[in-house]
């Protein structure tokens, strides 16, 4: 219908006198603004994260890349998430430990709690749609302490074989005597060795020192 131009001029002064402009009865862009892709932005939650976590949560930050990296971080759904959390439990790779994928399950919801903590933190959310969800519920560990005859064969094995079996058996008597973690041994320096004292300065996981 072709408009009438009294119409539109009596409508235009109208306008006027009531101090409207029809720039203000245009419709609002709500779209949000300055917020980040996940590809843009898992750059900045991988560069704050410390090894660590870079570690267990580096295969599935790029699993969620994969799957919506384009998106904006406001746009990925607690079901994008969950939707991913279920199809990472179920092509866990099988292993004698394994435990159905719980653990990688568990993992998912970890990592995207990273990003969406880092978000708030820097002030571009305000809620993560990751801690609408709940992880699951952890198994009792399997783990268990060797018994003295599996140590005994343990220590026969390394003085038997390997290329410095001095060394070897010297990390075995560390561990056992001290039960410090891998990473305390890689970290012990000559400086760490009191040897009038018989004692051993250990900087473990989290910067602990014992």
């Amino acid at each position: 219908m072709t408009p009438d131009p009294a119409r539109i001029e009596t409508a235009r002064q109208l306008l006027t006198q009531l101090g409207v402009t029809l720039a203000d009865l245009q419709e609002p862009d709500t779209t949000p603004t300055g917020i980040p892709t996940l590809a843009d932005y898992l750059p900045q939650v991988i560069a704050a994260a410390g090894p660590g976590a870079n570690r267990t949560y580096g295969t599935y930050w790029t699993r969620m890349l994969a799957a919506g990296g384009p998106r904006r971080l406001d746009e990925i759904t607690a079901s994008d998430i969950e939707a991913m959390q279920h199809n990472m439990a179920a092509t866990a790779r099988s292993r004698r430990n394994s435990r159905h994928g719980r653990h990688a399950g568990e993992h998912v919801i970890a990592a995207a709690r990273m990003i969406y903590n880092r978000a708030i933190a820097d002030g571009l959310l305000t809620t993560s749609p990751a801690h609408r969800l709940a992880k699951p519920r952890r198994l009792p560990s399997t783990r268990r302490a060797l018994t003295p005859h599996e140590l005994d064969q343990i220590n026969a094995a390394a003085r038997a074989s390997g290329n410095d079996v001095i060394l070897d058996a010297l990390l075995l008597r560390l561990h056992t005597e001290t039960a410090c973690r891998r990473g305390g041994a890689l970290a012990l320096r000559l400086a760490d060795l009191d040897i009038d004292h018989c004692l051993v300065r250990l900087e473990e996981k989290g910067s602990t020192l014992r």
